[in-house]
């Protein structure tokens, strides 16, 4: 369907203005937004097909483009976290060389984004945690004792909840 395609593409390709600016305003940094914009569409163009043509494409975009965000976020962080025997997460002090995250705005935007997770309830933040730092669901499975759908569910609901508490940064 090549008028379908068309469509689509032209669709997402008006929102490439707004999605611009709302990445800079993430990242902070004009290449970083670059490349998160450039994500974001791969993505889009990519995953069409779990597009449904009855809901709101401009959400969708933001909403695949905060995703990345929060996942390289992540990632980064990850890298300035270590695990103690109990499972706690401590913060180091470890300097970053991007630049990205020494400002007040995204350093309040960090804080509150961890307390939202930690507010979740335990039953959702375990699986939650687990696979943003990598876990497969069915390592989460075996390590959690539970049934896969049930960590796919209760990621899912995480999520939901997370953009729910946090949709005030959703421009």
């Amino acid at each position: 369907m090549a008028g379908g395609y068309y469509n689509f593409t032209q669709e997402v390709l008006s929102f490439r203005d707004g999605l611009r600016y709302f990445a800079l305003s993430l990242t902070q940094s004009e290449e970083e937004s670059n490349d998160l914009l450039q994500e974001t569409m791969l993505k889009a163009f990519t995953y069409r097909d779990r597009f449904r043509a009855d809901t709101n494409l401009k959400a969708w975009l933001y909403t695949i483009m905060k995703n990345i965000f929060i996942n390289n976020y992540r990632k980064n962080v990850k890298k300035q976290y270590v695990l103690s025997h109990g499972g706690e997460m401590h913060y180091m002090n470890i300097p970053q060389t991007s630049g990205r995250g020494n400002d007040p705005e995204t350093q309040l935007l960090s804080i509150e984004i961890s307390g939202k997770i930690d507010a979740l309830a335990l039953d959702y933040r375990m699986p939650f945690r687990m696979y943003f730092e990598g876990f497969k669901y069915k390592e989460i499975a075996e390590d959690l004792g539970l049934p896969i759908g049930t960590v796919k569910s209760r990621i899912f609901l995480a999520r939901k909840q997370l953009m729910e508490d946090l949709k005030e940064y959703v421009h």
